[in-house]
């Protein structure tokens, strides 16, 4: 998938010294999928080894990169049952996590266990909508965090689904959602008009589209300002390719998810001009594993 203002020729005749590149990989609801799928129609699909090998790749083959998560990395396995979250924290961390969100699979030990496993991980944890400021999770995440990449400032945030009625409140405690929508195009008006940043990136886990107006990715697209890019979670939705959403001022804002399970690695590589006037998006889901069937 290409769009954008530059010629998709660039892509396939490599980089002029007038453009600069910046490589996003993501992951979301990888579920403590530590193995390959041992059955079924997934069989011999993901692996944590087998993505962390194709991170090496690329790492080797592109200067700027960000690799991402948007939430529910917890609960699925017997690792997670054992381990309660410690060898999904140290695996990312040695794979070069730069940020996550928390997704409600993540408070399946309770938030103190997802407290007591923090100290595993190396990365961020972002999220603007849930106040942690009465719990043991006050100061330990951040609402967004801005990365630089050569000349290129990337404002990240991250947004979560409501719990109440999804996760028990004895396992989230006093944990206050606030409006996403509302947090969402706060922070993205901060990180554009006074961080300066030159592409504004959403982790979010409130899920790619439901039948009815309950808060999606596509309804934050198309209520957002300032937003480029969201990465999405909770509904496990392969997409072959993301979607393009016209936000509230009629630009398109991408949106995508890759599936569930660690079986597709997310990638979108933008290309900037160095004046930062226009840019060019190329998108592919890549495959962790075995051919889809």
């Amino acid at each position: 998938m290409g769009t954008g203002v530059l010629p998709n020729r660039l892509l396939a005749d490599g980089l002029g010294p007038d453009l600069i590149q910046l490589t996003i990989l993501h992951t979301n609801d990888v579920h403590s999928q530590i193995e390959p799928f041992e059955n079924g129609r997934n069989m011999g699909k993901g692996g944590a080894a087998r993505r962390a090998s194709m991170l090496k790749k690329i790492r080797q083959e592109e200067e700027h990169i960000l690799l991402l998560d948007a939430g529910d990395i917890f609960q699925g396995t017997p690792y997670f049952n054992f381990f309660g979250g410690e060898l999904e924290f140290k695996l990312m961390s040695e794979m070069g996590y730069d940020a996550v969100t928390i997704g409600n699979s993540d408070f399946d030990a309770g938030i103190d266990g997802l407290h007591q496993q923090l100290d595993h991980a190396n990365f961020p944890f972002l999220t603007a909508n849930y106040d942690f400021s009465d719990t043991i999770l006050a100061g330990k995440t951040k609402p967004y965090q801005i990365f630089e990449k050569g000349p290129l400032k990337i404002g990240v945030f991250g947004l979560g689904i409501e719990l109440e009625g999804l996760v028990a409140r004895s396992l989230f405690k006093e944990t206050r959602y606030l409006n996403p929508l509302v947090k969402a195009n706060q922070i993205a008006e901060q990180l554009k008009k006074d961080e300066k940043c030159d592409y504004v990136i959403c982790l979010s886990h409130l899920g790619f589209q439901y039948r009815n107006r309950k808060v999606s990715d596509v309804i934050l697209a198309e209520n957002s300002q300032n937003i480029d890019l969201i990465i999405g979670g909770h509904t496990h939705t392969f997409l072959d390719e993301p979607l393009l959403v016209a936000n509230k001022e009629g630009h398109p804002v991408m949106v995508n998810q890759a599936g569930w399970g660690g079986i597709l690695l997310g990638r979108i590589d933008v290309l900037f001009e160095r004046n930062k006037k226009n840019k060019c998006v190329n998108c592919q889901n890549l495959m962790v594993g075995a051919a889809r069937s």
